[in-house]
């Protein structure tokens, strides 16, 4: 047991966890576990001149998420669309520490699932429920991909 040194306190802090608003399945791509903030978009990525992986923004003319940073963010979205150069552009994130901390994608195709093997984030797909009906860009969102659960923490109204 930890004894205070002459002059020191000893401080308990108890932190309450809530438990999430939503929950729902889906089938792990690249294990691991992950939170934080989400970045939701309706629309398909491009990597391959759609993203600026020194930023992790996405640039893509008409894009709803143009001029938006997905770095330290969890990336929600349909999938990705382009050419195969979505991995490179996607690796150059995590090498330039821009990348997301976690994606939660619809619709599988090679270079999403690519994608999360070079970025080496918690990611899943095949959800029980859309993610994209159920979460909002600033919900906090706890990916256990291990597990296969996804946990949302609504963002609270200001």
């Amino acid at each position: 047991m930890y004894q205070p040194l002459a002059g020191e306190i000893e401080l308990m802090v108890t932190i309450a966890i809530d438990a999430p608003d939503v929950r729902i399945r889906g089938r792990k791509v690249v294990g691991g576990v992950s939170e934080g903030e989400a970045l939701v978009t309706s629309q398909t990525i491009s990597g391959w001149g759609g993203v600026n992986p020194m930023k992790g923004e996405v640039i893509e003319s008409h894009h709803e998420l143009r001029g938006v940073s997905f770095a330290n963010k969890i990336l929600v979205f349909p999938g990705a669309k382009g050419s195969s150069g979505w991995s490179g552009i996607f690796h150059l994130t995590r090498l330039t520490g821009c990348a997301p901390l976690g994606m939660l994608y619809n619709t599988t195709t090679t270079k999403a699932a690519l994608g999360a093997v070079v970025l080496r984030v918690p990611t899943m797909t095949d959800f029980d429920s859309n993610p994209l009906d159920l979460i909002e860009t600033g919900d906090w969102v706890r990916i256990d991909a291990d597990a296969g659960e996804v946990q949302i923490w609504k963002r609270q109204a200001q």
